[in-house]
């Protein structure tokens, strides 16, 4: 039965691959963008745009003080072990499996509890102002990596929806392709792939929805070609091959909570006291080095996050 909703579709020209920054001069451009942090300058103009989309995207381009993450994980290590069991459980293939995935055309669909449903294709959102985030990103498993992301801040995604009062949760669902995922077709998981932030987390400004990274566009097996990223969770909250947002009144269990009810919970906020049935979190292995480092409480971005969790318990296991 085709749904009743009438979703206004937003849609600019895809950038080209050419208008992505060479890798060569990655470095260079990361010292350009510091220095002009406090402009409110990102990597791409808003020309062409009505005006509310381009006051729109100067929201997106509020500029953040983030804390010192330490160097760059190698772009070689970032895209080479993957946790991506669309495709397969062998973290050092993915890529192999991954490229195979159709990427174009895409489109985020936005509904639920909003005044005004859309459908944003990727042009869209790269026409607001993409930011560079350079964030830690920690697996509950153990491992880490330090990433430049490229992306748009979410609750500016979300401000063109116009969320209604009563919206208190955001789900995220991932794309289901079985013919080209073929991790799909089994059923260890329920797919596709499902996640939540409470309203307020996704509205916070650390949360980005991600083309890119290193100054390319993502690559297949890191969630092209559109992904979320919250970088005080673990990494299996930030969400791959992101397809549609709907806001909500009431949590839902999400992927991981129907599959392991015990290990994964609905927060999943970093946090070193609090171990995993089966992996500790207090120490974590950076991507491409041999030695562990103790990881620090919310992934380190305690002071701009902690105060949502305030009067929580947070000695359980989230």
């Amino acid at each position: 039965m085709e749904s009743s909703v009438k979703y206004e579709k937003l849609r600019y020209a895809i950038p080209p691959s050419s208008e992505w920054t060479p890798e060569s001069v990655f470095k260079e451009r990361r010292t350009l963008l510091k220095q002009m942090a406090g402009l409110g300058l990102g990597a791409l103009g808003v020309s062409g745009l009505t005006d509310s989309a381009r006051a729109q995207a100067a929201d997106a381009c509020t500029s953040l003080i983030l804390p010192d993450v330490g160097p760059l994980t190698s772009y070689e290590a970032a895209t080479g072990y993957n946790n991506y069991l669309e495709f397969t459980t062998d973290r050092k293939t993915v890529a192999e499996y991954a490229a195979r995935l159709k990427l174009e055309p895409w489109t985020l669909r936005i509904g639920g509890l909003v005044e005004k449903p859309l459908e944003l294709d990727l042009g869209y959102l790269s026409a607001l102002c993409v930011q560079e985030r350079i964030y830690r990103f920690r697996c509950v498993e153990g491992w880490s990596m330090v990433v430049p992301w490229q992306g748009v801040p979410l609750r500016s995604v979300l401000k063109l929806a116009r969320p209604l009062s009563g919206a208190r949760f955001v789900r995220f669902t991932a794309l289901h392709r079985p013919d080209e995922m073929s991790g799909q077709q089994g059923d260890f998981l329920s797919w596709p792939y499902t996640e939540m932030l409470r309203i307020d987390e996704a509205a916070n400004p650390l949360v980005i929805l991600a083309t890119g990274m290193y100054g390319k566009a993502l690559p297949p097996q890191n969630g092209a070609p559109l992904r979320l990223v919250v970088p005080w969770k673990y990494g299996f909250k930030s969400i791959k091959a992101l397809v549609s947002i709907d806001l909500v009144d009431a949590p839902q269990r999400n992927t991981w909570q129907i599959a392991a009810p015990t290990e994964y919970g609905f927060y999943a906020n970093v946090n070193p006291d609090v171990p995993h049935p089966r992996w500790s979190q207090r120490d974590e292995l950076p991507l491409g080095h041999n030695e562990r480092r103790p990881t620090l409480k919310f992934n380190g971005y305690e002071e701009l996050v902690a105060s949502m969790y305030r009067g929580m318990d947070l000695s359980r296991y989230y």
